[in-house]
């Protein structure tokens, strides 16, 4: 079992949708924390896009990446949606992200142990399977032994890491048309499924704060820091020199 939230230092979990500032607010909330004491920033998501735009700019072989992987990941999404595990390259690319964000939860573990607060952008959840955050793997059985082995692992992985409740999640809340201005290089259905999920996660029971993201950034941020300021006195946290 975790330990038990006030044994370790607070840990503050930023969620929403791509467009919705998440980066942002991170990066002001790392920084504006350590009046409390020492901080660390972690990002606990997968992080695949960034890998694959990487690689779509290496020299001459970059563009033919970025279609071959589009077509894999088209293909592995429509097997998931029709509750099939994928096929086994997939599922072992899939669970070396597993892996990865398995080690980056580990350190932010011991961040918090070694007492410094820990603020997250993004964090994992097993409510909503293949979204946000999510496990990747479809709970069915169907599909190669190994292959549902590796599902049930990261299931298990999921649910560990989800078993850690923060004590805070800043839930910024965007709209469509605002995140598609924002991101004009997402695509606006991925967008969309991701700002209808959003309301629907609890991460555990943890206390959420509905943040406002469609306001300008010194509104945003102004709200953020009442949040975060009330659950550092909760926690018995006061400003250096207050």
């Amino acid at each position: 079992m975790p330990a038990q939230p006030n044994t370790l230092a607070p840990l503050i979990a930023i969620i929403g949708t791509d467009g919705s500032g998440k980066s942002t607010v991170c990066d002001h909330v790392a920084s504006w924390i350590t009046r409390y004491g020492p901080a660390g920033r972690v990002h606990l998501g997968k992080q695949s896009g960034n890998v694959a735009r990487a690689m779509a700019r290496w020299p001459l072989i970059g563009p033919l990446l970025d279609r071959a992987i589009k077509r894999k990941v088209d293909g592995v999404n429509d097997r998931i949606e029709a509750d099939l595990q994928p096929k086994l390259f997939p599922a072992l690319v899939m669970s070396a992200f597993t892996l990865r964000r398995k080690r980056r939860f580990k350190r932010m573990l011991a961040l918090r142990r070694q007492g410094l607060i820990v603020v997250t952008d993004r964090y994992p959840q097993v409510e909503i399977p293949g979204a946000y955050d999510g496990p990747g793997f479809p709970e069915t059985s169907q599909g190669s032994r190994l292959v549902v082995r590796l599902a049930r692992y990261e299931h298990a992985v999921f649910e560990w890491m989800a078993s850690h409740r923060p004590d805070l999640v800043l839930r910024l809340n965007v709209d469509l048309d605002t995140a598609c201005a924002r991101k004009p290089d997402h695509r606006r259905e991925a967008l969309a499924r991701k700002i209808a999920v959003t309301p629907q996660l609890r991460y555990s029971g943890a206390p959420i704060v509905e943040i406002d993201a469609n306001q300008p950034l010194d509104v945003v941020i102004a709200n953020v820091e009442a949040a975060v300021a009330k659950t550092m006195a909760e926690r018995g946290y006061t400003p250096v020199g207050s």
